[in-house]
């Protein structure tokens, strides 16, 4: 049966509902019930049976009203107008309110019992943030989901029917919830009934009455919001003016984004950092370690010189990379330097910011007072209590750039981005290195044909690969220090990196006085509001997608939310979120691979294209790797890409484009390319799309015409 509800009975009820509609859509028209004049009538005429029989008219609008609602079919709306315009407000709102409810109920338990697979697929974000709210609060959860307009009625009926919530509990809250907007209809729907000549459609009940309909959802999630607020600051006394629009904490990639929005808006901002401006990106991330890339990489192409028709080779002088790597970090430094943002209209405070409550920052021992703050303190290295860990003086991504020589042999713990990266590139300059990774394969989150292209492409550097196993402790040894694995073995090294994650800084700020924190992590909405409404969060702080261009988006969303609140509508949303491993090949994704395209439930095809065959990779002599696409089914529509390649992280951005504005392999397809460019790839790749996708019979027709053309 479940099987059923997921395939066969939606693609049978959908349809069914749309031609019931069109053909009261039609009946209507060719009934001349589109004139208001013959409307009127028919309403009149209603309500004079209704009175005459009303109990059976009862009984059966409330019958029509709940298979709508447990079908989940549109119009419902409609049907709450008509209960006012016929019945009247005193059994209108009964009848309407009841029928809701118990056709709301019915959906849900169709979602839990039949339509299960159905719904899980076609909403998946919605789902799992609905499984989430309700596991935190699940009757609170839902009373706001019932009065927040932008979340369809029906939507929440079937997300519902996933969680494990009572149907009575339910029942009781869609009652109560749905209420006001009962009594919004159903008066509306009285003063429509008054309309008996075009002109009453533009007399003041029934104008008042429509936008009443309009703006009332509206009206009471502002007034639920409102409640909410004053409930959440109730405890601390509000200053009557303040300092600033706006106080950011950390001048990362979020911090600087979000101060430099409200700066570009004319609010006052200061801007706190007690480290180095730029946080860790500039300083000790993606700025230095792309720069210690780049030196790998030519000294690796300097030993293979002889591929290109060269002689000679390139011998790695650690000393002068590492001078060059803090070269690159100056050159780059006033991009994000206090100077600068000063110049942009931004203030800005060295020392460490600690928040006294929801509108009060200290720093120095001097406060200061702002109508709303964001947290922008990214996060730091973890480093694992694994016995004896501290004894070998570990190195992190942010402690490794004061290494003046490099370790002759090297052991770096963590086969994610930052840890092959790492990895590789102290191989080539010089460190002989091993990987350990404690997951079965390097990169766990990527596909395993993935996974299987970077442990080869390590090996073939000379990296020493271990999989699956961790390590069990650390201890001093005659030459070094040595490295238990969990499994016996053992690693002799000289130093060690460890790169098993990043958690995020929030201990300090006074965010856990203020009761912002759980389990250490800052609880954020999908506005990035914290449980104080004052308070925001941004970047690798939220502990999600710990990526620059990530926590600058972070930082847009949440300056613009905070300064603007229910005027900026929306979520903070990444969506067609694309990332690059910057190994040599790179690799990059945007979108679903094919293991979270399982674990999800989605349906999807694979087109796949081998660098081996674009131009412009043999003749760089990197051919090597490839491009994959998933797609709907039958459909050019983008659900992810994977590349495994020297350029993956450029090439990667068309595709995100394309996914961003729900443009499909064909549009693709139909864009000229410069011949030999590394972007087509993404051409042959919906080329490939095309010609797997070709009608047999088009093309059977085709070659009998053409036949036929020869005579």
């Amino acid at each position: 049966m479940g099987q059923i509800g997921a395939r066969g009975l939606g693609r049978i009820l959908r349809p069914l509902a749309l031609a019931a509609i069109v053909a009261l859509a039609g009946a209507l028209v060719l009934g001349g019930f589109a004139n208001p004049r013959h409307l009127a009538d028919a309403l009149l005429s209603g309500k004079g049976w209704a009175r005459d029989h009303l109990i059976g008219a009862a009984l059966g609008y409330g019958g029509l009203y709940v298979a709508f609602a447990a079908l989940s079919l549109p119009g419902a709306w409609a049907l709450s107008l008509a209960g006012g315009a016929v019945f009247g407000p005193w059994i209108g709102i009964p009848l309407v309110s009841v029928s809701s409810t118990i056709g709301a109920t019915a959906a849900m338990l169709i979602s839990r019992y039949i339509l299960r697979d159905w719904v899980a697929a076609r909403f998946p974000e919605f789902v799992r943030r609905v499984d989430g709210g309700v596991a935190r609060d699940g009757a609170r959860f839902l009373f706001a989901a019932r009065l927040t307009p932008v979340i369809p009625f029906f939507a929440i009926n079937l997300a519902m029917g996933l969680t494990r919530m009572p149907a009575r509990v339910f029942a009781a809250i869609t009652l109560l919830g749905a209420l006001p907007f009962v009594f919004v209809y159903v008066l509306a729907g009285v003063q429509v009934s008054s309309i008996e000549r075009p002109s009453d459609i533009l007399s003041v009940r029934v104008v008042i009455a429509l936008l009443a309909l309009a703006f009332a959802p509206f009206a009471f999630e502002a007034v639920a919001a409102g409640r909410r607020r004053r409930k959440a600051l109730a405890d601390w006394n509000r200053p009557k003016a303040f300092d600033y629009n706006l106080i950011v904490i950390g001048a990362g990639s979020a911090g600087l984004v979000a101060a430099y929005v409200a700066a570009a808006a004319k609010a006052r901002v200061l801007l706190i950092e007690e480290a180095a401006m730029g946080g860790d990106c500039l300083n000790t991330g993606c700025v230095p370690s792309k720069a210690l890339i780049r030196s790998a990489k030519l000294a690796h192409e300097g030993r293979e010189a002889e591929a290109f028709g060269l002689e000679g080779a390139l011998e790695p002088d650690f000393a002068a990379v590492m001078r060059r790597v803090h070269r690159v970090i100056g050159e780059v430094a006033p991009h994000d330097s206090a100077e600068r943002y000063r110049g942009l209209g931004a203030e800005v405070q060295a020392g460490r910011a600690h928040v006294v409550d929801p509108w009060t920052v200290e720093v120095e021992r001097r406060r200061f007072t702002t109508r709303r703050i964001v947290v922008a303190t990214g996060a730091e290295p973890i480093l694992p209590p694994i016995p004896g860990l501290n004894a070998v003086e570990p190195l992190t991504s942010e402690t490794l750039w004061s290494l003046t020589e490099a370790p002759k042999r090297l052991l770096v713990v963590g086969g994610g981005a930052i840890g092959c990266e790492l990895a590789q590139s102290f191989q080539r300059l010089g460190s002989a290195t091993v990987l350990v990774e404690g997951a079965p394969r390097v990169i766990p989150r990527e596909d395993e044909e993935v996974s299987v292209a970077m442990r080869a492409a390590l090996a073939a550097d000379g990296v020493e690969i271990f999989e699956g196993v961790g390590v069990a402790s650390f201890a001093p040894s005659r030459t070094g220090y040595l490295a238990r694995l969990s499994d016996g073995r053992e690693i002799e090294f000289d130093r060690v990196i460890v790169a098993i994650g990043r958690r995020p800084r929030t201990r300090g700020f006074g965010l856990e006085e203020l009761g912002l924190l759980e389990d250490g992590k800052l609880v954020v909405d999908e506005r990035l509001r914290t449980r104080l409404p004052t308070i925001f969060a941004a970047g690798d702080v939220l502990g999600q997608l710990q990526f620059t261009h990530a926590a600058g988006q972070y930082g847009v969303f949440a300056a613009m939310h905070a300064l603007l609140g229910p005027l900026k509508p929306g979520r903070a949303r990444l969506p067609a979120f694309p990332m690059a491993i910057y190994t040599d090949p790179e690799i990059a994704r945007v979108g679903l691979n094919e293991s979270e395209a399982r674990e999800r439930g989605v349906n999807y095809e694979v087109t796949r294209y081998d660098l081996a065959e674009l131009d412009r990779a043999i003749a760089d002599g990197a051919a090597r790797g490839f491009v994959k696409a998933l797609t709907t089914p039958g459909r050019d529509r983008i659900l992810g890409v994977t590349i495994v390649g020297a350029r993956a992280g450029e090439m990667l951005g068309e595709f995100t484009l394309a996914m961003r504005h729900n443009l499909g392999l064909g549009a693709i397809l139909s864009t000229i390319h410069p011949y030999p460019g590394w972007n087509d790839a993404a051409r042959a790749v919906a080329g490939e799309w095309r010609r797997t996708h070709a009608p047999g019979w088009a093309l059977e027709a085709s070659r009998r015409i053409f036949s036929w053309l020869r005579g």
